[in-house]
């Protein structure tokens, strides 16, 4: 596990049995580069994520998919897809905000997840699909951190445990150029959220003075 994972308040039953890297690898999730992904908060008007020292993590919301919804089962799946892209996107971002600073924690010092938000693009008065569309985006997320909408999951039981399931609100009704926008809330540890704070801030991407002192630590 993570070097800040153990300090979690966890029961010992539900503490994960798996390393969150390996099913990422076997998801097929690309994480991208540090160079690609930290960068700088200059002309940026909302952060990517924002750490509070309780352990917090909250990530903006993020869009795909190119149709609104309906209940059609190719257009449902279409957002199930973009639920999905959305789950990898978070996961690149959450990755880099945790890692990038070099305070020793990654996605395994993830403890559980908190809460996501799904919101559905659709005109369609007669909607009734947001939920099942916005399973896309649970079920890649527990399939990474365990939960019964896992594709790790037997008879809706993850033997991995269950730090991927959240609370969630999934609605519809929304009008927008792209199918679904999901936002999401994680816990760490306070000890990870501290470091990061004290060392380089509670906002990702990064302000700028703290993108050169990372980027130069690295050097």
């Amino acid at each position: 596990m993570g070097k800040y994972y153990d300090e979690g308040i966890l029961p010992d039953e539900l503490r994960r049995a798996f390393d969150v890297y390996d099913r990422i690898s076997e998801l097929d999730v690309d994480l991208g580069t540090f160079e690609n992904t930290v960068v700088s908060l200059a002309g940026a008007n909302i952060p990517s994520a924002v750490f509070h020292e309780s352990g917090l993590v909250y990530l903006s919301g993020m869009v795909a998919g190119s149709h609104p919804m309906n209940d059609g089962g190719n257009r449902v799946k279409h957002g199930q897809d973009a639920g999905t892209e959305i789950a990898n996107g978070h996961l690149r971002r959450l990755h880099w905000a945790i890692s990038c600073g070099g305070e020793g924690g990654d996605l395994n010092d993830v403890l559980y997840t908190v809460k996501a938000l799904g919101m559905v693009v659709s005109t369609d008065v007669e909607f009734g699909s947001g939920p099942a569309v916005v399973n896309g985006f649970s079920g890649r997320w527990q399939s990474v951190f365990g939960g019964a909408l896992s594709e790790f999951a037997v008879d809706g039981d993850d033997p991995g445990g269950y730090a991927g399931v959240h609370a969630r609100t999934a609605i519809g009704g929304f009008t927008g150029r792209f199918s679904l926008e999901a936002e999401i809330i994680v816990a760490i540890a306070p000890a990870l959220a501290e470091a990061i704070i004290r060392n380089r801030g509670w906002i990702f991407p990064l302000p700028p003075v703290m993108l050169d002192k990372v980027v130069a630590a690295r050097d």
